[in-house]
């Protein structure tokens, strides 16, 4: 009897707590996942970090779901990007225009530095509250570009590169010792675009005049009670203090991940139904598989997993749509090219592909994009810089004075002609430049075809410039503002399903089909990304950075990140 009693207690305990009151957490400390990760030292290294599309999901069932009462983000810690944090904005936006009660809290928006990213994020929830002994970094936004030319010289350090266009300013930093006009011209109109995006969204979520709002960034940062008496905080309140408001009468907390991941685990694709596919493309774009250097140099996207993912759901029937998340400041160009093919191909088979941009899809993170059906932003988002650079540092001069000498045995004119102890030669230095030329041509003329624009005007658009996305759409690189929601409602849209249409990621693997190598590079399995090992170190990643060659010729310049 007491066996069973004690049964019917822990039914009674679950059927409660299913249909009690919810509150919904999300901890930012450790930021957030862009898409699955790539290779298992991503995973292990993303376990604490919740993903974008789970966030997403989660938000849009609790609008319609009468159990979630509140929302409750602490924001800190590790920075978002900002077409992230618009992602996250229009989520909280739309939950709160739903009725739930949605509340931001931070120690700090910066602690003795800039916060303005996070504050935009914050502005977004119906109650902003803040430590009392936090602060408000409300700055604005600063583009910094550090230039090495003068001081390579001194070290004896030469760098040979060519660009295409004037707007391609990630050699900038190796051959000028200051912004061109150019380069200061399109730096100054990002910051302005996104100033003007972070204005209006602060003014219209806490009622504020657009100029009230650019005032108060002129006079940040603020004291916490500063703060509160601006308008920008509602009050100063430590952690215990907020929830305490937020979970009352038996409510339960919830990870907005753990909630959106239950309402999945129920409402699994009968595998007979039509499904849209979710690819998601993050980090460099290089040759090979996806994967990350584990001496540095962060997550790369391979050509080899990108293109066999996208072949996989063009060759699945049940996929109807494609929706392809890019989150890339471009790497190689034949990897690029490579992608867009797939892109261009599951177009022709009569799958709609949408292109869901994340902070940065620009370079070859633009080429792997325009060749898509829509082409989706956020206003923050990093775009175009349709251009290419490339050459080499020459360090002869710097060895020399190391001591070090170098001696070369080699048949073949050109044989030593990628050596960093040597000048290229002038017919070197000309196949170079037929090499940049061809690259752009080709760019220029696929965002032409792409786009539908004349090749003149697809010239105009490029030059290597890199613009927002809401500039961007103005110009007609992309096509709607919004995030990886809005792809998806356009997926289904332009494939005639149902609203309710499941979303299928992928690659799309069993676990013990990662154990097995490919039978074959149509085998699903070769779209797996595997871990390599790859002895690229600190140098390698801040090459990557900084637009230097390791990752390819078609890279955004090194200062890309507004955060």
């Amino acid at each position: 009897m007491d066996a069973t009693q004690a049964i019917m207690e822990t039914v009674d305990r679950l059927r409660q707590r299913r249909t009690a009151a919810l509150v919904l957490e999300l901890d930012l400390t450790e930021g957030l996942s862009e898409g699955p990760p790539a290779d298992p030292l991503g995973a292990l290294l993303s376990m604490r970090r919740a993903r974008l599309t789970d966030v997403i999901s989660g938000l849009r069932r609790a609008r319609t779901d009468p159990r979630v009462k509140a929302l409750i983000v602490k924001i800190g810690g590790n920075p978002l990007g900002l077409g992230m944090v618009q992602e996250l904005r229009a989520a909280v936006l739309k939950l709160r225009a739903a009725g739930k009660l949605t509340i931001a809290f931070a120690e700090t928006f910066g602690e003795f530095g800039a916060g303005t990213v996070p504050y935009y994020l914050a502005s977004a929830f119906e109650r902003v509250y803040l430590q009392p002994s936090g602060d408000v970094g409300l700055t604005g936004i600063a583009l910094e570009q550090r230039f090495l030319r003068d001081a390579l010289a001194k070290a004896g350090v030469e760098y040979q590169l060519g660009q295409r266009h004037e707007y391609k300013t990630a050699a900038n930093m190796f051959t000028q010792n200051r912004m061109t006009e150019a380069h200061r011209e399109s730096t100054a109109r990002i910051a302005e675009s996104v100033t003007e995006q972070i204005t209006k969204g602060i003014a219209e979520a806490r009622s504020l005049e657009p100029q009230r709002v650019r005032e108060l960034i002129d006079q940040g940062p603020f004291l916490g009670p500063e703060a509160v008496e601006a308008g920008l905080v509602d009050a100063l309140k430590y952690r215990d203090e907020v929830y305490a408001e937020a979970v009352k009468d038996g409510a339960h907390l919830l990870y907005v991940s753990r909630y959106a991941k239950a309402a999945l685990a129920k409402r699994l694709p009968h595998p007979g139904e039509n499904v849209i596919a979710l690819v998601h493309g993050t980090g460099a774009i290089r040759l090979g598989r996806s994967g990350r250097s584990p001496l540095g140099g962060g997550g790369a996207m391979g050509s080899d997993t990108m293109c066999a993912a996208l072949r996989s759901a063009r060759r699945d029937d049940k996929v109807k749509a494609i929706v392809f998340r890019v989150d890339s400041p471009g790497g190689s160009y034949v990897a690029s090219d490579a992608i867009w093919r797939e892109v261009v191909l599951a177009r022709q088979a009569g799958k709609p592909v949408i292109i869901s941009m994340g902070d940065v899809a620009a370079s070859g993170g633009y080429f792997v994009a325009m060749g898509a059906d829509v082409i989706v932003a956020q206003p923050g988002t990093l775009t175009g810089s349709i251009g290419v650079f490339g050459g080499k540092p020459v360090v002869g001069e710097l060895l020399g004075k190391l001591g070090v000498v170098t001696e070369a045995v080699s048949e073949g004119t050109n044989a030593g002609m990628f050596s960093p102890v040597r000048e290229f030669s002038d017919a070197q230095w000309a196949r170079v430049n037929s090499w940049l030329d061809r690259i752009y041509d080709d760019f220029v003329g696929k965002v032409a075809q792409g786009r539908g624009l004349t090749r003149e005007r697809a010239h105009e658009l490029a030059r290597g410039r890199v613009w927002t996305g809401a500039d961007a759409r103005e110009a007609g690189l992309v096509d709607e503002l919004g995030g990886v929601e809005d792809a998806l409602s356009l997926a289904r849209k332009k494939a005639g399903l149902p609203k309710g249409t499941q979303v299928r990621t992928y690659p799309r693997m069993h676990p013990l089909e990662r154990l097995r190598p490919p039978e074959s590079s149509e085998d699903r399995s070769a779209a797996l990304a595997k871990v390599r090992l790859e002895a690229w170190g600190p140098m390698a990643r801040l090459a990557g950075e900084l637009g230097l060659p390791a990752y390819g010729p078609l890279v955004l310049p090194g200062w890309w990140t507004i955060r």
